[in-house]
């Protein structure tokens, strides 16, 4: 990690930049992918399935068969690990319901606001060097509860054409059957295009790698939705004198094994923890299966020292981390200071991975800044909201001349006209 300390204020749009990996013109390949897989459909993407995930498939989509043993081989303490998790996330997504309320602005005029799941949606889950099983509890439990009608999965097979058995038991314990091999931008395409397997949706939703989230970003050109612009993970630690530094590196190298442009940020007032922290890194770092991810995204991350938590939280709000973690026995006093981050965690024992797994809230959140704008997904993700107003004789009465004059201030007579003959009848 790159060791900073008490860096000019005037230095921290450069330091809050995150990096990238290098790609010649990804732009243009994502194009030709999605136009590609609308051109040819199905045929596009098992060729594209032969060249990227070196595998020859027959059939796009994954069988019954193949999700009753992948139900088969998983063990029963993953099966009740999921089942727990299932739970929780289930209970703080349903929560989020809301009370539809009809509220009357005036006599005679009544508003309200009535949600409507969007009909069909889908689902990307990364299938890469980390089968992104948890994801499927993340994006399809709130899109079961929404009630959408139609929920379909794209992820990438493995060398044998497989998909990753703990992603087809969480599929099949949510109750989600149309789960297709699929990965990378062309799933994007398909999902947005249809093919004569694949359905089209109206929303994209799921993480994915640069070229994903770039197809993400094409397919709004084309009428689609997305749930937001995800790229690499991060994480940000805001740690004092009352921190762990085992705890701290342990949470900062659980994101950097993510990818090689993942970034981790340690934020401190207290430079024994930040000497502490970087020494757990290095020994933790050794066992790691992982380590040569870890050590790729170390490298451009940073252990920045400041003078007071103020300017920690300042630089925080700046970079906008899509995970923030207060490593402080007094992190409650700083709740009311965030205003950018995806997802917060307060304290020495709220570990990020308890959010990415088990704790209830969602793991899909804003990345690269986004959380400046965006929301991490909810319930409110998968569906739309629709006004709804009845307005009575009475309660023309008492809003129309304002209407008329409004619409005649704006060259409307039309709009005027609308009311004027009503009031007239």
């Amino acid at each position: 990690m790159i060791e900073l300390n008490n860096p000019e204020r005037s230095q921290w749009d450069k330091l809050t930049q995150r990096p990238s990996l290098p790609s010649e013109d990804l732009e243009n390949k994502v194009k030709d992918i999605l136009e590609t897989v609308r051109q040819r459909g199905d045929a596009a993407l098992i060729e594209y399935a032969l060249q990227f995930d070196h595998v020859t498939l027959e059939k796009l989509q994954v069988t019954n068969e193949e999700i009753h043993l992948a139900i088969d081989s998983i063990e029963y303490t993953l099966k009740n690990a999921i089942k727990l998790a299932k739970e929780n996330i289930h209970a703080f997504h349903n929560s989020q319901k809301e009370e539809e309320k009809i509220i009357k602005t005036r006599p005679g005029v009544s508003c309200w606001r009535k949600s409507i799941a969007i009909e069909k949606v889908g689902i990307y889950i990364p299938g890469g060097t980390a089968p992104l099983f948890s994801t499927v509890l993340m994006l399809g439990i709130p899109a079961k509860i929404a009630g959408c009608k139609e929920i379909i999965i794209c992820t990438p097979p493995n060398s044998q054409g497989q998909v990753h058995p703990a992603i087809l038991y969480t599929a099949n314990l949510l109750g989600i059957e149309k789960i297709y091999k699929v990965g990378g931008a062309q799933a994007i395409a398909a999902m947005s295009f249809g093919t004569e397997t694949i359905p089209s949706v109206s929303k994209l939703f799921g993480p994915g790698n640069q070229y994903v989230t770039k197809a993400k970003k094409l397919a709004l050109n084309h009428g689609l939705a997305i749930d937001m612009p995800a790229g690499p993970s991060e994480v940000l630690v805001i740690a004092d004198g009352t921190s762990n530094s085992d705890f701290i590196a342990a949470d900062l190298l659980s994101q950097a094994e993510h990818g090689t442009d993942s970034q981790v940020i340690l934020l401190s007032t207290n430079d024994d923890i930040t000497r502490k922290t970087l020494m757990a890194i290095k020994s933790q770092t050794i066992n790691l299966p992982r380590r040569s991810i870890v050590e790729k995204a170390l490298e451009s991350s940073y252990a920045i020292t400041f003078d007071d938590i103020n300017s920690c939280i300042d630089f925080s709000n700046l970079y906008a981390p899509e995970h923030l973690i207060i490593a402080s026995d007094n992190a409650d006093d700083y709740v009311d200071k965030i205003i950018n981050a995806g997802s917060v965690f307060l304290g020495n024992y709220s570990c990020e991975s308890a959010g990415d797994y088990a704790s209830g809230t969602n793991h899909t959140l804003p990345t690269s800044g986004y959380a400046k704008q965006y929301s991490g997904t909810s319930l409110d993700s998968f569906i739309k909201k629709i006004t709804f107003q009845k307005i009575s004789k009475t309660g023309l009465e008492n809003i129309g001349s304002a209407i008329e004059v409004m619409a005649e201030a704006e060259g409307l007579m039309a709009h005027k006209n609308a009311v004027s003959i009503r009031l007239k009848s």
